[in-house]
């Protein structure tokens, strides 16, 4: 069962790793490099869709590895508890926000918001900012309890 439970890290870690590099790291690089914020913006949906399914594939692989070599019923609870809101945030995030401000981006004229689609638009993307945000401290929060629990026998 140690290989269960390293296999349970190394899934852990790459999808909190994930989420970190294309939140933290690939996006705003998009938006400092390219000129065409437009482009930045959607080669960066592109990515944050991609992150998004990979989410829910790790997060039910997390499931079966946690349910799978957790010992302890009150480490099993905590840690599928964390990947089930890391899941939630990926599903509100994405899954739910995302195609509210892609309907404001395609009604846009020309790419130029109306003042009361702006603002609409800022609030979604700010919650689901916050959202991506949680979700990544989450993870770190996953990664450290996964290292205080133990093996099945």
């Amino acid at each position: 069962m140690i290989i269960a439970t390293r296999l349970r890290l190394l899934v852990i870690a790459l999808w909190v790793g994930s989420l970190w590099t294309i939140g933290y790291l690939v996006a705003p690089t998009l938006f400092m490099t390219l000129a065409d914020r437009v482009l930045a913006g959607t080669i960066a949906g592109k990515l944050f869709r991609v992150e998004a399914w990979l989410s829910v594939v790790m997060s039910l692989l997390t499931f079966g590895l946690i349910a799978w070599s957790v010992t302890t019923s009150r480490a099993r609870t905590w840690m599928l508890r964390l990947t089930g809101m890391m899941l939630a945030c990926t599903l509100i995030g994405y899954f739910g926000l995302q195609p509210m401000m892609a309907a404001l981006r395609e009604a846009a004229s020309g790419g130029v918001f109306s003042p009361d689609a702006r603002m609409q638009f800022g609030i979604l993307h700010g919650v689901a900012s916050g959202l991506y945000l949680i979700q990544s401290v989450l993870g770190i929060v996953l990664i450290l309890k996964n290292d205080q629990v133990g093996i099945r026998a």
